[in-house]
Formats: structure tokens, sequence, C-alpha cells
């Protein structure tokens, strides 16, 4: 055996993990509960100038009352654009037109709806606990190769355990993240 030293990159494995964090409150964000928010529309592309654009790079959206979104669109060609994007987005909003502003009111959740929304924060949260778990597999697949290269098996199983804690971790945050948001939607 030899006394060479074998370093896993646990900070680069938690920064990506923490990225699957991040991106699982950004779909969060994008779930209804009833109360108006500008990160809602996130999802919607519109078919703008020949491409597919961000919503808010064709228009200000903003949030004037607790359910009301409104979205001021600079461009007048694209109005009718951006409203089709808004209808089509499966978000479940009925968009209304005024000049260049498009209001879109946010109606009550009933209790079918809210059920579904739960499910669909559940999918968020499951994708986000696989890319952790691919995280996790990159890890162990690096110690893998270490143990090839000559690590021992004390070191591989203190790696192993440090990358399992890592990911236990990590999907624990996704567990409370999901139960937090559920209760939100749940909230009448």
């Amino acid at each position: 055996m030899s006394d060479e030293e074998f370093e896993i990159d646990t900070d680069d494995l938690a920064r990506r993990m923490d990225g699957a964090l991040a991106a699982l409150r950004t779909e969060f964000a994008s779930l209804r509960t009833g109360r108006a928010s500008a990160s809602m529309l996130d999802p919607v592309m519109v078919d703008a100038y020949g491409a597919m654009t961000p919503i808010n790079q064709v228009g200000t959206v903003n949030v004037p009352e607790p359910r009301m979104v409104t979205v001021n669109v600079w461009d007048k060609s694209l109005v009718g654009k951006v409203e089709k994007a808004i209808r089509e987005s499966g978000l479940g909003i009925n968009p209304q037109l005024n000049g260049t502003i498009i209001m879109l009111p946010i109606p009550e959740l009933n209790e079918e709806r809210r059920r579904e929304l739960t499910k669909v924060a559940a999918q968020y949260a499951e994708h986000a606990r696989v890319a952790v778990r691919n995280v996790r597999r990159d890890g162990m697949d690096q110690i893998k190769k270490a143990k090839a290269a000559g690590m021992s098996e004390d070191d591989q199983k203190l790696w192993e355990d440090e990358v399992q804690t890592l990911t236990d971790d990590h999907i624990a945050k996704v567990d409370a993240a999901l139960e937090a948001k559920q209760a939100e939607i749940m909230q009448v």
C-alpha cells in the first residue's frame, strides 16, 4: 500500500447538491398558491422575434395587488403572443387585456386544484432527490477510482460515509421544503 493521500472533492459535491435544492426552490416559486407572485410567470416562454424568450424579457411583470399580476408588454406587436403564451402555459389563469398591459387575476384555489398542486410539488421534489442521488453516485464513482488507484479500505469507508451524510442532509432539506410548500398550498 502507498502512503499517497486521496482527496474526494466534497465541496464540489455539496455545491452541486445545493444547486439541485436551488432549482427546486425556483420550481416551487412558480407553483401558484392563491397569492400573486411575479415568479409564477418565470417558466412562461413567448415566441418573440423568432426565438422563445422568457416573459420578463418582453415586458415588466408586477404584482400590484395580492391577487393580481400584471405584465406591461414593451412592444405592442407582442401583446397577442404574450397573452397566448400565458393562456397555453397551464397556469390556469385567464389573461385580460388593457392596451399593452395584460392583467392576470389569480382565482381562489379550490380543494381539487390544491391537491393537484401538492402532487406537482411532490414531482418537483422527486426530481430534486434524483439530482442529489446522481451527485452522490458521482462521488461514489470518484471513491471507487481512488480505491483502484490505491486508496485504503478505511479511507474508502470514511469517504463513502461522508458522501452519504452529505446526501442524507440534502434529501432531508428537499423533504422539508416539500412539506413546507404542501402546507402553504393547502392553507386556505
